[in-house]
């Protein structure tokens, strides 16, 4: 068996789409199918049933795919120890990142690795924190950079960073001018919020619910630089985004914010990993660059130490 089919099989099992995954790798649906093919042949039966909705596991794909995750955390942890013996690490660390949290970390962290141990290479995955958390339990990523509504406690999670929440406008709006404004003013405002099903968007809903009011969202979007492109181009529209998403434009001028308080809805920006299996001296080491960076920052995301207003 190869490393890398396996790792495909693995991918499009927790994915439940072959089309997802082909995304994922800007790589046609045929060519996953192709390949997903070709391993099924090996076992002599089928691994996915082909649904509507994308693909599931049959019988025998779901007894195979805890022995193939085992089996490949054992010959990659093998690999990488041989690597390490001889004095220099070597191979692919996946690393899964929320949006709002990928840049500057994952520039500086790809510069650290160059300059000390050029011998690891980065595989990112940008997602949002549900699909994220899938992988990581999936084995698809080595670790994850995720947001958690609640302070970490288990040996599982480092603490990174704690976010704030900050109301953002086009410049020059009065209510944005102050430093902090209570949640129960964002009542009848213009607002573009994430679509749904998203935790933060039913985060935000149900803070509005506890103050008696609904949000109105004039316009939804998932992507955060449409959320930022839409308030910047048209006064008197507001969203509600955490302080590492929207930096750039608060220096630039492009954006201005103000601190939500009442309730103050605080993110917990955490670095976690998989709860099943060691860590490979490779992934320890990119854990370790990841939380030195942030601890050399003032613990945030940024290099400069500010975050919002």
């Amino acid at each position: 068996m190869q490393i890398a089919t396996v790792k495909l099989f693995l991918e499009v099992a927790e994915a439940g789409s072959l089309s997802k995954v082909a995304a994922r790798r800007q790589t046609v649906q045929s060519h996953i199918s192709r390949q997903v093919s070709d391993f099924e042949s090996t076992f002599g039966g089928p691994l996915f049933r082909r649904t509507g909705r994308g693909v599931e596991l049959t019988e025998l794909g779901a007894r195979v795919v805890p022995r193939l995750r085992s089996w490949l955390q054992d010959t990659e942890r093998l690999q990488e120890e041989l690597q390490a013996e001889s004095g220099q690490l070597l191979g692919e660390m996946r690393l899964g990142i929320i949006p709002s949290a990928a840049h500057p970390l994952v520039t500086h962290l790809f510069d650290r690795l160059q300059d000390r141990h050029p011998g690891i290479r980065l595989n990112i995955t940008e997602s949002q924190g549900t699909e994220l958390n899938a992988m990581l339990d999936g084995g698809a990523v080595d670790m994850a950079v995720l947001f958690r509504f609640h302070r970490p406690s288990g040996r599982e999670e480092t603490l990174l960073s704690v976010a704030h929440t900050y109301l953002v406008s086009a410049p020059g709006a009065p209510l944005t001018r102050e430093p902090t404004v209570s949640f129960a003013r964002l009542a009848g405002l213009r607002l573009v919020l994430p679509r749904r099903p998203s935790h933060w968007r039913n985060a935000l809903d149900e803070a509005a619910r506890g103050l008696g009011f609904q949000l109105l969202a004039v316009a939804e979007a998932d992507s955060l630089t449409v959320q930022k492109e839409l308030v910047a181009h048209a006064p008197g529209l507001y969203t509600i985004l955490g302080p590492y998403s929207m930096a750039p434009e608060l220096r630039s001028g492009r954006l201005q914010a103000s601190k939500l308080v009442k309730p103050d809805l605080a993110r917990h920006v955490t670095l976690a990993m998989p709860r099943h299996g060691k860590m490979s001296p490779a992934v320890r080491l990119v854990a370790s660059l990841v939380t030195e960076l942030c601890a050399g920052w003032g613990g945030v995301l940024v290099p400069d130490g500010k975050v919002g207003p």
